[in-house]
């Protein structure tokens, strides 16, 4: 989805070493997710640019935080949220796909302000079609990644149980060994 590769942007070393980096600002990964996502901008987002882009990365963070602690976002958020989207118009087109129809929207404008409203119509989107008490923040505090638990008994409480999980599991002996010894 574009919403959340957008708000992992944020990248923490997950294994505590206290290193993080801002993709958004690393011209090559920026490159690489509007690619991944068949996203288009005739330039590298402006300095001016780059601060809405950060504004729009808290303001969804802000709204799955208050998900993932059980409660409901800030109206004054999903506003927020929805002044995003109407910065950037679409056109709807009907369209032929194997052997139905569908309805897709066209941006009518180019640039960090329409993208921005794809990114925030992908996160609108994700609330308006799935559970939104689902969204999720790792655990592990070094990492905070954000996810969706897709899982039967919606008890994931790490981005990857392989990485992070594996990780605290290993914390939580070492903590209790310690304590015994």
């Amino acid at each position: 989805m574009i919403w959340d590769d957008f708000l992992n942007s944020v990248w923490r070393d997950w294994r505590g070493s206290g290193k993080s980096e801002d993709r958004l600002e690393n011209p090559e990964w920026i490159e690489r997710w509007l690619s991944e996502h068949r996203l288009t901008a005739p330039d590298l987002p402006s300095p001016q640019e780059m601060v809405e882009l950060k504004k729009l990365r808290d303001l969804l963070f802000c709204i799955v935080q208050a998900f993932a602690s059980g409660s409901q976002p800030d109206p004054e958020d999903v506003g927020e949220l929805n002044r995003v989207m109407a910065d950037g118009p679409v056109v709807r087109q009907l369209v032929r796909t194997d052997e139905r129809y569908g309805l897709d929207y066209m941006p009518t404008l180019r640039g960090w302000t329409q993208i921005s409203a794809e990114i925030a119509a992908s996160f609108a989107q994700t609330l308006a079609d799935k559970d939104p008490a689902r969204m999720r923040i790792c655990s592990n505090p070094d990492c905070l990644w954000v996810y969706y638990d897709d899982t039967r008994n919606r008890s994931k409480r790490y981005c990857d149980d392989k990485l992070c999980g594996n990780l605290m599991k290993v914390r939580r002996f070492r903590a209790r060994k310690k304590v015994g010894d």
